[in-house]
């Protein structure tokens, strides 16, 4: 297949195309490459997939009409878009709101009706557990989502109605996924083990909001990539929560590994829990085990093992980047 795979250079994206590209399928990345993290760090995940033959790329942002649809002109004929591009975030999309609309639902729009326009069937859309903010746990995809409480939230729900729109219309094929707080090697600055990791390893002190009690379905970001590529075989419209499936794991208990391992001692600072952040979370994965034929592989404490392996081993790149 010939796929336009957005966010390319993303965390989430980068492990994707990186799939897509060993089951050999062609990929067409985009990525606008900004600044709302280290740019350094996307360049490093971007040099890796330009070494596969078959991975073209287009430093281009879905936000931007014009060259959006340039690309689509150029690259001809495209099996299925994989939208991964996003400004992610709960917090930082309270201080930018305008940001998140435009590429989270704007840019949603931009790909869906370039799709309509050059017939691409079929549409796998990262969304977001934030959405379920106020629901029980476990989150099952059924629950009504009408009351998001971050821009953030609200930007994929609307990239989720837009895309519901569009297959009904028009009989775009969709996979919506709802990620649930992916972790892993050459992760996102600004995600709390990525920030853990790098505070403890360098002596600097953790910003822990709330008393850390609080927890997440934390989701190993191979198992995430496993999930996303297999969604590409979805007929109709679904929504499929991807998430670790477990027992959620407490901040205090991520810090507690991460001093262990690094035989260092946190120096925590405890700040405001943020009204837009979620206290617990923790995903119902039946859908995706019926759907997808997907169970995450990955326990939780081992892939914590490997990202802290990977953060060791990379220091010439880390030790470079500052920390949002």
């Amino acid at each position: 297949m010939r796929i336009l795979l957005t966010g390319a250079a993303g965390f989430i994206g980068s492990h994707v195309a990186h799939k897509l590209l060993a089951q050999g399928h062609e990929v067409i990345g985009l990525d606008n490459l900004n600044d709302y993290y280290a740019p350094a760090l996307k360049l490093y995940r971007l040099s890796k997939l330009e070494k596969h033959p078959v991975f073209r790329f287009y430093p281009v942002d879905i936000s931007d009409w014009e060259s959006l649809s340039s690309v689509f002109v150029r690259i001809g004929r495209v099996d299925a878009v994989m939208n991964l591009a996003a400004r992610a975030g709960v917090r930082a999309s309270l201080a930018d709101p305008l940001v998140y609309h435009h590429t989270n639902a704007t840019g949603s729009l931009h790909l869906l009706e370039l799709m309509r326009r050059h017939e691409v069937p079929v549409y796998v859309l990262a969304s977001t557990s934030s959405l379920y903010a106020g629901t029980p746990l476990p989150f099952t995809e059924e629950r009504p989502v009408n009351t998001p409480i971050s821009p953030y939230a609200a930007s994929k729900k609307a990239a989720e109605m837009l895309a519901y729109t569009y297959h009904y219309h028009y009989g775009i094929q969709v996979a919506v996924l709802r990620y649930f707080t992916v972790y892993g090697p050459a992760g996102r600055p600004d995600m709390s083990i990525f920030r853990f990791i790098e505070w403890v390893y360098r002596g600097q002190p953790v910003e822990l909001f709330g008393d850390g009690t609080q927890s997440r379905d934390f989701t190993f970001v191979e198992d995430v990539a496993e999930a996303t590529v297999a969604a590409l075989g979805i007929q109709g419209y679904e929504i499929i929560n991807v998430g670790g499936g477990q027992a959620p794991t407490s901040l205090r208990e991520v810090i507690a590994f991460i001093e262990k391992k690094l035989g260092k001692t946190a120096h925590i600072i405890q700040k405001p829990m943020p009204k837009a952040d979620l206290l617990h979370t923790q995903a119902s994965i039946e859908k995706a085990q019926r759907l997808l034929g997907w169970q995450p592989q990955v326990p939780f404490w081992e892939g914590l093992e490997k990202t802290l392996a990977w953060h060791l081993s990379h220091r010439a790149l880390l030790d470079t980047l500052p920390l949002p």
